[in-house]
């Protein structure tokens, strides 16, 4: 009988940690979706930002929590680019916990919306790979300009450690997230290495390499930005 209960244990564990797996892969391909979508929209992130950027983050599909509060959640994941300074090629994905805060929910208007960030220096990027990090307080960020070139530069935008936009019902827009927490999600990256790994290594430690899951995304971010310029 022991053995029975032992075996049924062993199973559902073994069920319940390939169910979390198949999750972390479909985030990792809906991102991908996402953000090919967004960079082929005429009027998107201006490519010299993008050229510009140590890392980027894509939170598909982020709802708004019936609560009466306003709060919002979503998860996602974070590519940067490899290398000591950021430099090299896009590397592996970090997947994100959540993208959460009071302060942007009522801009959801209570549908699903698309979020893409970029990471624009490496202060910024090491901050949200070493912890939660709270928007506008632990790292600066602004609603990002659009379009094909960023000529419409102003200093809040020009300064700012993280800038970020939005897609909701087609509808695409810079918008701020001051007050919204990010947080790696150590959870979710042991299911896609399967093995416990801090976000920091899988970006600056050359430990693992892209998984299959998160290929399409890696590609699409080196497609559009093989090269990085902020220097």
């Amino acid at each position: 009988m022991r053995r029975i209960l032992i075996s049924t244990l062993l199973v559902l564990c073994f069920a319940s940690s390939l169910m979390a797996a198949n999750k972390t892969e479909k985030r990792l391909r809906n991102a991908a979706d996402v953000l090919s979508q967004i960079l082929d929209i005429p009027d998107d992130i201006p490519q010299e930002l993008l050229d510009k950027a140590e890392c980027v983050i894509v939170i598909p599909s982020v709802k708004k929590l019936a609560m009466g509060f306003g709060g919002s959640y979503g998860r996602g994941a974070m590519v940067c680019r490899s290398g000591a300074n950021y430099t090299g090629p896009w590397g592996p994905p970090v997947m994100m916990r959540r993208l959460e805060g009071g302060s942007f929910g009522l801009q959801l208007g209570g549908q699903a919306t698309d979020f893409v960030l970029l990471i624009m220096n490496p202060n910024g990027a090491e901050s949200i790979l070493s912890s939660k990090v709270k928007l506008g307080a632990d790292a600066s960020a602004a609603a990002g300009p659009k379009g094909r070139t960023a000529s419409a530069a102003t200093d809040a935008w020009m300064t700012a450690e993280i800038l970020s936009y939005s897609r909701a019902k087609g509808l695409f827009a810079g918008v701020s997230l001051e007050g919204s927490t990010l947080r790696p999600d150590n959870d979710a990256n042991e299911d896609l290495y399967n093995r416990k790994i801090e976000a920091k290594d899988i970006v600056r430690g050359n430990e693992v390499k892209v998984p299959p899951a998160g290929a399409g995304l890696v590609e699409r971010l080196q497609k559009a930005s093989p090269h990085n310029f902020s220097s």
